[in-house]
C-alpha cells in the first residue's frame, strides 16, 4: 500500500481507502455478517488504513461494525464519519433512498458526535464530515464554530465536507475550501464523471484540501466484468440507475479499453483507480469492495504501472468529445 499526506495535517491516508458503507446496508447488494468482517479484517492486512463511514450508514451500523471489527487496532486506522441527518426522528420515516431531513444546529452536532463516538468506541474521529450540506449549512457560523470547540476539546482531529450531488455540489465545495477551511472534502469522480470534480482541482491545490474520491467505477461499469446492463436486486443503491444510462455508459468503457490488459500490467478497474490517483489533489480513493476478489483486485491498483501522460491526455480528448458517441448520454449522478 501507499500513502498520502492529507494536506495541513499529519494524517497518512492509505490510497485505497474503505467505504463502509458496502458492509453497513444493502445498496452495494447483501453481504453476510461474516463475509463484512472478513472485508475489513483483510483490507487493513492489505495496507488499508482509511475507513470513511457515515452515522447514518444502517442508522449506526457503519460506526459499530468498524468498532467491532477494528476497534482494538483503533490506532492503526483513519477514521472519517459523518453527520447532518437526523435518523433519530423516528416520527418522519424514511422511504427508500428519499433524502431525511438535515439538522446541523449546535446541540444537534454535539450530539451526533457524542453518539458516533460512542458508536466508535473511541474518545475522538479523525475526520468529521458535513454529510450532503447544503449552502446554508456551509454559510452558517454557529456550525463552524461548535467544530472549532470539538476540535480544541479533542473530540475530533479535522473536519471536512462530503459533497451529494444534486444536494449541495460545487458552489457549496468551492465555499467550503475557500471560507472555511475544511481539510477534506468527499467527491465523486471517476472517467465516466468528471464534472464538476475537474473544477474542484485548481481550488484544492491552492487551499491545501485533501479530496477523498469516491465511486471510481460508476457503478461498476468500469470494473471490466460488464458488457451488457446488469440488473440489480431491489433495494440495491446500483438499481436507482438507468438502463439507458448504464447502456451508454458501456459504450463508452469500450473507448478507454486501451488502458487495461496485459501490455499496461493493469486491469481496468486498476486503471480506474489510477485515473483518480493521476491527481495530486486526491489523498484516497473510495471504491466499493463487496467481496475478497474486489479487495484484492482494487488495492492492486496501487502497485500497478500510473497512467502516463499519453494516456491521460487521450482520456481528455475522450471527455471533451463525448467519447466519439454520436448521441449525448444520459446525465445521472452517483450519491
Amino acid at each position: 500500500m501507499k500513502y498520502r499526506q492529507l494536506p495541513g495535517t499529519d494524517l497518512q491516508l492509505s490510497e485505497i481507502g474503505f467505504g463502509v458503507w458496502t458492509v453497513a446496508t444493502n445498496w452495494w447488494g447483501n453481504i453476510p455478517e461474516e463475509q463484512r468482517a472478513e472485508l475489513l479484517e483483510n483490507a487493513l492486512e492489505l495496507g488499508v488504513n482509511f475507513f470513511d463511514t457515515a452515522d447514518t450508514y444502517g442508522e449506526g451500523y457503519g460506526e459499530e461494525i468498524l468498532a467491532k471489527v477494528l476497534g482494538h487496532r483503533r490506532h492503526e486506522i483513519v477514521i472519517a464519519t459523518k453527520f447532518g441527518y437526523d435518523f433519530y426522528d423516528k416520527l418522519t420515516p424514511r422511504v427508500g433512498h428519499q433524502e431525511r431531513p438535515q439538522k446541523f444546529d449546535p446541540e444537534f452536532v454535539r450530539f451526533a458526535c457524542e453518539q458516533s463516538l460512542r458508536r466508535l468506541r473511541t474518545d475522538y474521529i479523525d475526520i468529521y464530515q458535513l454529510h450532503n450540506p447544503k449552502m446554508d449549512a456551509i454559510e452558517n457560523d454557529e456550525l463552524f464554530e461548535t467544530l472549532d470547540e470539538l476540535q480544541r476539546e479533542g473530540k475530533i482531529r479535522r473536519y471536512g465536507a462530503a459533497l451529494g450531488p444534486d444536494i449541495g455540489w460545487f458552489e457549496e465545495g468551492e465555499v467550503a475550501m475557500k471560507e472555511r477551511q475544511v481539510r477534506s472534502v468527499q467527491i465523486i469522480y471517476s472517467i465516466l464523471e468528471q464534472d464538476p470534480a475537474k473544477a474542484f482541482f485548481p481550488i484544492a491545490q491552492d487551499q491545501q484540501v485533501g479530496l477523498l474520491s469516491r465511486v471510481p467505477h460508476a457503478s461498476e461499469a468500469l470494473t471490466g466484468r460488464y458488457t451488457e446492463a446488469p440488473t440489480f436486486e431491489e433495494g440495491d443503491h446500483r438499481s436507482h440507475r438507468r438502463t439507458e444510462w448504464l447502456r451508454e455508459a458501456l459504450r463508452k468503457v469500450e473507448q478507454v479499453k486501451f488502458l487495461a490488459g496485459e501490455d499496461t500490467g493493469r486491469t481496468l478497474s486498476q486503471a480506474a483507480i489510477k485515473f483518480c490517483l493521476y491527481q495530486p489533489t486526491i489523498v484516497t480513493v473510495l471504491p466499493n469492495f463487496t467481496n475478497l476478489e474486489e479487495l484484492r483486485d482494487y488495492t492492486g491498483a496501487v502497485d500497478a504501472p500510473d497512467l502516463t501522460d499519453q494516456e491521460q491526455s487521450l482520456l481528455d480528448e475522450l471527455w471533451e468529445n463525448d467519447f466519439q458517441l454520436e448521441e449525448a448520454v444520459p446525465q445521472f449522478r452517483e450519491i
